[in-house]
This record gives C-alpha cells, structure tokens and sequence, in this order.
C-alpha cells in the first residue's frame, strides 16, 4: 500500500514544475496519466511511475476524449496560462461541472490573476517578483539565481502537489473537489516567510550579504580547500562555533567575539587561510562526527558515494541505469516508491483508454480519425 493508491490523477504535459509535482504523486501511489500531443517526442526526466497517452486537443474529438478521463479522475493538473484551457473546452467550469468531485490544480507562474498573470515568465522572473531573487546575493555582487529550484520546484511542484493532497484530504470530508490556483510567486514568497518576519521586525538587513544567513557572517559561509573544493560551515549556536574553532585548531580568545559584526572580515579572512592549508578530505576527516556543522560541498556526481547519502540510500539507481533520488519524504508504513521506467510519448494511450471505459472500437476510430495514438 501506498498514501495515493487508487488516486487518478490527470497531467496535461509541461515542463518541469507540472512534471515534478506529478511525479511526487506517482512515487507516492497515484496513477499518473500524462496527457501528450499527438506525436510529440517525449522528453520529460521526470515522468518515473507514469503512464502517457498521445491526444490531438486541435480536435473537439480530442478534447472530449480527455473530458472522459477527467470524468472518473480524482485530478487533473496543468500548466498553462490563464484562459488556455478554456479556450480548448477543458477549463474547470466544463471539468468540475461534469465531475464536482475533481481536483483541478493550475500551476502557473504567475497565477490565475493579477498585474503579470498573462505574461510569461520563468523561475527567476517568479522568484524575482516574488522579492526571494533579491536577497540571494553576496555584498556588494548581483542576485544569482539559484538554478530554478526556488520557483519551478519548491514554490511550483511541490507547493502544487502539496495542495493536490491537502484537496483531496478535505473532499474526504465534503465529497466536493475543488481548483486550486497554484503560483509559483505565491510558493515561492511563502518559502520566504521567515526572511519577511525577520525583515519587518528588524533582524534583516536590507542590504544582501550582511545577514547572518546569506554570506555575511563568516562562521555561515563555504570555503576554499588546499585541492580546489569546498566546505560549507553553519556553526550559529556557540557551543557549535566552538567545535569550529577547535576543528580549525583557534583559541576563541584570539579572534573577535562572534556576534561582533565589525569583527566578521578579520574572522573571514583567518577562516580562509586556514581552510586553504588542507584538501576537503582532510577537513571531513577532523569534522565528521563532530557538532562543527562543517560539511564537504558535495558535486552532483558524488552524492551517491557519499557515506550518509549511501546509507539511507538518498539516491536510488533507476531501471534505466541513471542514479536519481529517492522518492521523499519516508513513511514508516507505506514508502514512497520510485517509478521503473520514463514513458514515451502515447506509448499507453490504448491501455489508458481501455481502462477509462472506451471500447476497443471507439479506440480504432480515434486512432483511425488521428485524435489519439
């Protein structure tokens, strides 16, 4: 058994936010039918557990043929701008008319209203909206966006799935589905909430990278090492600044007291000399273990060799070959459970049809009328 067994759930195909967040809900138990173009080539790395139907949505057949499936689905999620999905006859009001107790999910970038909602956009121009782009910086340097993790995932596919399970623990109780508007503006300010508090009642610094957590103060920081890698230090509380210190072999008494911020650039600069006199494997072999809260910065290609990461198995090995992680959070009873195979585009539109009551004939006409294939 898994949480989602028995959930069906509905994917119009998109690119990574709607991807991942159908993805968590497979690898917790729900079927997940993505809903290709007919004839596209299939090239989305986070369809694990997913099955993939091939339909023609230029076609009203084509159109009806998905209202069948949202008909006996639990959700449908999309990604498009506002009004697309309107426009093609499978907006919420046509959807949810038909079956009140569908969760309908749209996850955008902007939302389903507001100044931007029809502009398009990407993950930096969402978190940048969002006021986090702004805050990730060094002093004095640009905002660097961090790759699209903040927006496209955190703030999209998991705030979305998040919502998807919260709808459908509430339909539960009601017998009612609803939509949800899924922004990842909205997700992505949310993350945020604790940096805004700080903010307001003036624990942050308006300025980026004078703050305790984003670069300014030296004991929360990465550094260099002798072989060109890197350590990354979060020793905050004193009794794990101390084992810093003693990991680094400094008396707390010659340098300037930790929360003295004028002392922060003479602490960074004996913190970086020092860090440059060892490889980062002979940094881990005085840190590991210890409450230092000084760790290796771990390259994409090593995090499964790593000790901890290979004890709890954080990444799993694909049927495929390809190490990719493993399906989080974990239940003690029911487990998540990775997906063996990525789909091809349609590859399941028959299957998929079949069990959603379409008889082999009206197959044989949609295939024959290239509505689905």
């Amino acid at each position: 058994m898994q949480p989602l067994d028995g959930i069906r759930v509905i994917e119009m195909a998109g690119l990574a936010p709607v991807p991942y967040c159908g993805m968590i809900l497979a690898d917790f138990g729900a079927d997940v039918v993505r809903v290709d173009r007919l004839g596209s080539k299939s090239a989305d790395f986070l369809s694990r557990g997913k099955r993939s139907i091939g339909v023609d949505l230029k076609k009203p057949e084509g159109v009806e043929t998905v209202l069948r499936l949202t008909d006996q689905a639990d959700v449908i999620v999309e990604p498009f701008r506002p009004g697309v999905m309107e426009r093609l006859g499978l907006g919420p009001e046509v959807a949810c008319g038909r079956n009140p107790k569908l969760v309908y999910a749209r996850l955008t970038g902007f939302g389903q209203q507001g100044a931007y909602a029809s502009m398009a956009g990407h993950d930096i121009n969402y978190i940048a909206t969002a006021g986090v782009l702004g805050i990730i910086a060094r002093k004095g340097e640009r905002p660097l966006a961090p790759v699209n993790l903040v927006g496209d995932f955190a703030g999209g596919g998991m705030m979305c799935a998040m919502g998807i399970a919260f709808a459908l623990l509430e339909r539960g109780r009601s017998g009612q589905g609803q939509v949800i508007d899924s922004a990842m503006v909205d997700g992505a300010a949310n993350l945020a909430t604790f940096i805004f508090k700080f903010r307001q009642f003036g624990a942050w610094n308006a300025e980026p990278g004078t703050n305790m957590l984003d670069s300014g103060a030296p004991f929360y920081d990465t550094y260099e090492t002798r072989d060109g890698r890197f350590m990354a230090v979060g020793a905050i509380e004193p009794q794990f600044y101390a084992a810093l210190l003693a990991g680094l072999g400094i008396a707390e008494a010659d340098l300037p007291k930790q929360m003295d911020r004028s002392g922060w650039p003479t602490v960074r600069e004996r913190f970086t000399a020092i860090f440059k006199d060892k490889t980062r494997d002979e940094w881990c072999a005085i840190f590991d273990g210890t409450d230092a809260c000084t760790t290796p910065v771990l390259g994409l290609d090593e995090v499964a060799q790593h000790a901890h990461n290979s004890e709890r198995s954080t990444l799993a090995v694909a049927s495929d070959g390809h190490v990719e992680p493993a399906p989080a959070p974990r239940f003690s009873r029911t487990p998540g459970k990775a997906g063996t195979k990525r789909p091809e585009a349609g590859e399941h539109t028959a299957e998929v049809l079949r069990e959603y009551g379409f008889s082999d004939a009206d197959i044989e006409r949609l295939a024959a009328e290239g509505v689905a294939a």
